[in-house]
């Protein structure tokens, strides 16, 4: 079922597409027929001119939508379509004898419009579609040249070059949030590790560098927590992987709840959390280390009624001698196998230097 899903989203983003576009072309179909209509009408054109101008203002924009929508490539064919707007647009230019009004809003609207839906690309390749069709229709109406443009025509080009540039700039913008929008949600996700629902080791350790940078500039403390899960492999032999993925959800879900918003949980291993305090010393990580130890051993699962979980926590303070970021991992790594050694369930704490307990003003006074 999934492997459908993959398979079926891009289409219906390609639908979705070309839904914005029909709006558009109906938007634009209608408008320019004000000035081809200004034209005609002072051309005294055939009949046969105004039934064109019909099917390209009403029917074109409905079949280039039915045509979207039946292709497996709806993007492709709308691309397509759209080189034929530019087309009948130059075409238009030719039968209006090349008014100088009319052609300078239809290109400069044509080529924008292009722009914003595929980029210089589509907007080169519709271009070249446009006088394509200027050609093709100057060439068989007898080259009709007349540039002037009479104040009507003029004027009936204030609704298209107005209306249809202030839609296709709210669409721009709307499109442009949307991008902005899925740009902070795809950069969430690549902070976040998304089973677990906290922020994955990279971002962890991205976090906790900035915060030891700042200690060693001003001297505001920082504490690392360094979670295991006691005998996790014997969870998931006894009871499944299953469950082990339900104790993992569990201890991560406590320690969402346990730290606050300036704080940090992250998952730092298969089986190990870490957790960065921020503006914080070892006696206050302690505390919320025991914390989440003692909610974690109270925790119950009802598809494993006999199952114990409990953690081993290792705890490490900012200290002038963690040069680098390793060196305080290492410092919490060395606490949390303190910990396991002693029986695990319990939290230890790596030493802090006696003077690490006086304030920031008393050590730079030293």
């Amino acid at each position: 079922m999934s492997h459908y899903t993959q398979h079926q989203d891009p289409r219906r983003r390609g639908l979705r597409f070309v839904t914005r576009i029909h709006r558009m072309r109906m938007l634009g179909c209608a408008l320019c027929t004000l000035p081809i209509g200004s034209v005609l009408q002072e051309g005294a054109a055939p009949v046969w001119a105004w039934g064109l101008l019909a099917i390209n203002a009403f029917l074109w924009p409905q079949l280039a939508l039915w045509l979207g929508r039946r292709s497996k490539d709806p993007v492709a064919t709308e691309f397509r379509s759209l080189m034929l707007d530019s087309a009948f647009g130059g075409a238009w230019i030719a039968a209006m004898g090349v008014s100088a009004g009319p052609a300078a809003v239809f290109v400069t609207l044509l080529t924008a419009d292009k722009i914003a839906a595929g980029g210089w690309r589509l907007a080169t390749r519709s271009t070249l579609a446009l006088l394509a069709g200027f050609a093709a229709a100057w060439m068989v109406l007898g080259f009709p040249f007349e540039p002037a443009s009479s104040p009507r025509t003029l004027l009936a080009c204030v609704p298209f070059m107005s209306v249809y540039t202030v839609a296709l700039s709210t669409l721009t913008y709307r499109l442009r949030e949307q991008v902005v929008r899925q740009n902070r949600e795809l950069q969430l996700l690549a902070r976040m590790d998304p089973v677990m629902q906290v922020a994955n080791r990279p971002h962890f350790e991205a976090v906790a560098a900035l915060e030891l940078s700042r200690f060693h500039r001003s001297g505001r403390r920082a504490a690392m927590l360094l979670v295991d899960v006691d005998r996790f492999k014997v969870v998931n032999d006894r009871h499944g992987h299953g469950m082990g993925d339900a104790v993992l959800k569990r201890v991560a879900a406590i320690l969402r709840e346990e730290v606050r918003e300036v704080d940090l949980a992250a998952r730092y291993g298969g089986d190990e959390f870490a957790v960065l305090l921020v503006d914080s010393d070892t006696p206050r990580a302690l505390q919320v280390a025991e914390r989440i130890r003692l909610r974690v051993a109270e925790q119950q699962f009802a598809d494993g009624p006999d199952l114990a979980v409990s953690l081993s926590i290792g705890v490490a303070e900012t200290i002038g001698d963690h040069a680098t970021l390793d060196a305080w991992v290492q410092a919490a790594d060395t606490a949390l196998y303190r910990a396991k050694a002693a029986g695990r369930n319990q939290v230890c704490a790596a030493p802090v230097p006696p003077s690490h307990g006086r304030s920031v003003e008393d050590i730079l006074a030293a």
